[in-house]
C-alpha cells in the first residue's frame, strides 16, 4: 500500500500558520489527481490543497483548525483507484451497443440509448460556498458548466449585474428570534483588522476633500468608448482616468509616494500603484506596476485581470505586494463620502465616491453637472498640507481637463509657450 502525505504549502514569505478554510473532500473520499481538496487562508492570500495522486484519502485537520505550514493534512492511499465516472459508462456503453448493433439483422429493434441525469443548476462547491454567502437560488442562475453545472464564473457574474428582486415579495425579513451565530475570523481578517488598528495608532492620519467635475471624462467616455472597446476589448473607466492623473500627480509631489523606514524617508521614482478590490474573502489591494509608464488601455485590462482574480480567489502574493500609493473606489456600492484608510506603509490613499449630478456655477451661471467627491488621507509626519491639497487639486484639474495628463499636468498652450 502506497501513502502519499500532502502537507501544508507556504502561501509566502514570513507566513507560518495558515487555517483549514474549508474541506471539499472528506475522509473516505476517493478522488482523481489534481482534484481540489480544501480551501487554505493565510493573512496574505487564499491556497488550494490538490491531490498529488489519485487514490482515497484520509483528513487529518478539522476544517478551521489553525495549522503550520509544512504539517501534514491529509493522507492519499494510492491503491486505491477512483470508480469510472458515470458519462465514461455511458460512453462505453455506447460503443458496446453500437458494435451488437452492427451484428444484429436491421429489422432488430435497437437497443435504446442510456440517459444521464442531469445536473443542471446544480452548483460546484466553490459556487455554492459564494452563493450562500450572498444567499442567491440556484434558480437564480443559469450554469454554464457541463450540463448546465452553475460555476463560480457564473456566480461572480450574476453579482456583476447586481441583486434582483423580481418575482420576490418585499417584506420584512427578520423572525423575531434571539438567536446568535459565531464565527472564526479568517486569518486574512484577522491580519486585515490587525494592520488597520496599527495605522490608526501608529500615524498621524489627516484626511482632505475636494470635489471633481466629470463633465470632461464623460464626454471621452460617451464618445469613444465603442471604439475603445472594440480596439482593446476592455471598457473605458473611470478608474484609468485617475490612475494616470494620480501618477502624473505623484511626480510633482514625491512626499506623497514616499514611505518612512526608520528613520529615514523613502522615495520612489516609480509609481505602482494599488487598486482597492473587495472580493469574497475581505478586502484586496492588487498593483499595478509602473503604472506611470502605462496607456488607458493597458491600465484598464490590468484592473480587469486582477480584479478577476482577486474575486476568485487567484491573487498571488507578489501580485498585492509593494505598492507606492493606493486608490478606493467606495462610490460602486454608493459611498458619498468616506476617509479612506492609509495602507500601510504607503504613506497616502486615494478615495473615489459616486458621481451626483448637482448645481455647480459655472461663469456665474447654475448648471447641473456630474460631481465626484474625492478624499486623500494621508500620514501628516511625512506629508505637510501643502503638499496634501496640493497634490488633490492636481488630480482634480488633470480630472477636469483629461488633456492635460498628456503634457505633464499643464495645459497644452503651456507646453508650447514652454511654460
Amino acid at each position: 500500500m502506497a501513502i502519499i502525505e500532502l502537507k501544508v504549502p507556504s502561501p509566502g514569505e514570513s507566513v507560518t500558520e495558515v487555517t483549514i478554510a474549508r474541506w471539499l473532500k472528506q475522509s473516505g473520499d476517493v478522488v482523481e489527481k489534481d482534484e481540489v481538496l480544501a480551501e487554505i487562508d493565510s493573512d496574505k492570500a487564499t491556497l488550494t490543497l490538490n491531490a498529488e495522486e489519485a487514490g482515497k484519502i484520509e483528513v487529518l485537520a478539522a476544517e478551521g483548525q489553525t495549522v503550520k505550514v509544512g504539517d501534514v493534512v491529509v493522507k492519499i492511499d494510492t491503491s486505491v483507484k477512483p470508480e469510472k465516472k458515470k458519462d465514461e459508462l455511458v460512453s462505453e456503453q455506447k460503443i458496446s451497443d453500437t458494435k451488437k448493433e452492427e451484428k444484429k439483422p436491421a429489422a432488430e429493434k435497437k437497443v435504446p440509448e442510456i440517459s444521464v441525469q442531469t445536473v443542471k443548476n446544480f452548483p460546484s462547491p466553490s459556487a455554492a460556498k459564494l452563493m450562500a454567502e450572498y444567499n442567491i437560488h440556484p434558480s437564480q442562475i443559469s450554469g454554464t458548466g457541463k450540463e448546465g453545472r452553475i460555476t463560480k464564473a457564473d456566480v461572480l457574474k450574476f453579482l456583476s449585474n447586481g441583486f434582483h428582486t423580481a418575482g420576490q415579495v418585499l417584506t420584512n425579513t427578520w423572525k423575531g428570534t434571539r438567536d446568535q451565530e459565531r464565527t472564526k475570523m479568517s486569518q486574512l481578517r484577522k491580519t486585515i483588522s490587525r494592520r488597520l488598528v496599527s495605522v490608526k495608532n501608529q500615524t498621524a492620519m489627516l484626511t482632505t476633500f475636494n470635489e471633481v467635475d466629470m463633465s470632461a471624462i464623460y464626454e471621452i467616455r460617451n464618445k469613444y468608448k465603442d471604439r475603445f472597446r472594440e480596439a482593446y476589448g476592455v471598457n473605458l473607466g473611470f478608474m484609468s482616468f485617475f490612475t494616470k492623473a494620480v501618477c502624473e500627480a505623484l511626480y510633482h509631489f514625491p512626499a506623497v509616494n514616499a514611505m518612512i523606514d526608520g528613520d529615514e524617508i523613502v522615495y520612489n521614482k516609480y509609481c505602482d500603484i494599488g487598486i482597492a478590490v473587495s472580493a469574497p474573502k475581505g478586502l484586496m489591494v492588487p498593483v499595478i506596476r509602473n503604472a506611470e509608464l502605462l496607456s488607458l488601455a493597458e491600465i484598464e485590462k490590468t484592473i480587469k485581470d486582477l480584479a478577476t482574480k482577486a474575486r476568485e480567489g487567484r491573487l498571488s502574493i507578489a501580485e498585492m505586494e509593494g505598492g507606492t500609493f493606493t486608490i478606493t473606489n467606495g462610490g460602486v456600492f454608493g459611498s458619498m463620502l468616506s476617509t479612506p484608510i492609509i495602507n500601510p506603509p504607503q504613506s497616502a490613499i486615494l478615495g473615489m465616491h459616486n458621481v451626483v449630478e448637482r448645481p455647480v456655477a459655472v461663469k456665474g451661471k447654475v448648471e447641473i453637472r456630474p460631481v465626484m467627491y474625492v478624499a486623500l488621507s494621508y500620514d501628516h509626519r511625512i506629508i505637510d498640507g501643502r503638499e496634501s491639497v496640493g497634490f488633490l487639486y492636481r488630480v482634480k484639474e488633470m480630472l477636469e481637463n483629461p488633456v492635460r495628463i498628456m503634457f505633464g499636468g499643464k495645459e497644452p498652450e503651456e507646453v508650447l509657450l514652454g511654460l
